[in-house]
This record gives C-alpha cells, sequence and structure tokens, in this order.
C-alpha cells in the first residue's frame, strides 16, 4: 500500500498526519512529499519513511499511489501561497489513488457541511478512513 502525505508551508499539517498515521498504523511506509524541504523535513522527523520535495515528485508518485492525503488545497493550483502549481494539483486530482483532504478554512475554499473540529480530531477522522481502505 502506498500512501503519500503531501503539505507545503511549514509542514505542520502534514507531520501530525504523519506522526497519527505512524501511531495508529506503525508498520504503515509512508512517503512524505513537501512542496518545499522545510515541509519535507518536518515530515521526516515526524517519522515518513522516505520523503521528496517539488513538482516532479508530486507528478510521478502520484501516478501509482494508493492513498493520497493531506490539507484541501493539496487539489487547488496556486494554494500555499502559490506552492501548489498547477501541474501538482492537476496529478493529484487525476490520480487513481483514493483521496482524503483535511478541510482547512484557511485556503480560499470552504466546504460546506464541514463540522467544526479540530485539526487533530480531522486527521483521526482521515486515519479511519485509511484504515477502513486498508482493510485494519
Amino acid at each position: 500500500m502506498k500512501i503519500i502525505v503531501i503539505d507545503g508551508q511549514g509542514g505542520k499539517i502534514g507531520t501530525s498526519i504523519v506522526r497519527q498515521l505512524k501511531q495508529s498504523l506503525p508498520e504503515q511506509k509512508i512517503l512524505a512529499i513537501g512542496t518545499n524541504s522545510i515541509a519535507t523535513a518536518s515530515m521526516l522527523k515526524s517519522g515518513a519513511e522516505f520523503g521528496a520535495t517539488g513538482e516532479n515528485p508530486v507528478k510521478v508518485n502520484c501516478c501509482d499511489a494508493d492513498i493520497i492525503i493531506g490539507p484541501l488545497g493539496i487539489v487547488l493550483a496556486n494554494a500555499f501561497l502559490g506552492e501548489i502549481t498547477p501541474a501538482m494539483a492537476q496529478a493529484i486530482a487525476l490520480s487513481p489513488a483514493q483521496k482524503i483532504l483535511i478541510p482547512v478554512n484557511k485556503c480560499r475554499a470552504r466546504v460546506a457541511g464541514v463540522r467544526d473540529l479540530s485539526l487533530s480530531e480531522y486527521i483521526q477522522l482521515a486515519i479511519d478512513q485509511i484504515k477502513e481502505i486498508i482493510g485494519v
């Protein structure tokens, strides 16, 4: 199972995702892809086994991923102050992988019907979905 965590800026959300994934599924290998080296380094420090940075790793790795998880902005061109390129957003959106997107109202998109939960609670819901997909 190829699980990719994608994040940008300082990597705070991706770091939290990796940490909670490793606690819930310690045997699962995680590939962290940051839009910048700070985000990648932060996710690697949190326990991701593999890491890469930038547009090309997103394009290359999304084509055979099983699960892609990250903040909602990863599928929005020019999100994260322009760190998500149109090519990145397209590669993620077109990937055959299951996409689990964490709603963050800092993006210029709001999701109707989203509950008012903490980031940690949203990440736990996302991890529960990953467990369901994996069959754990």
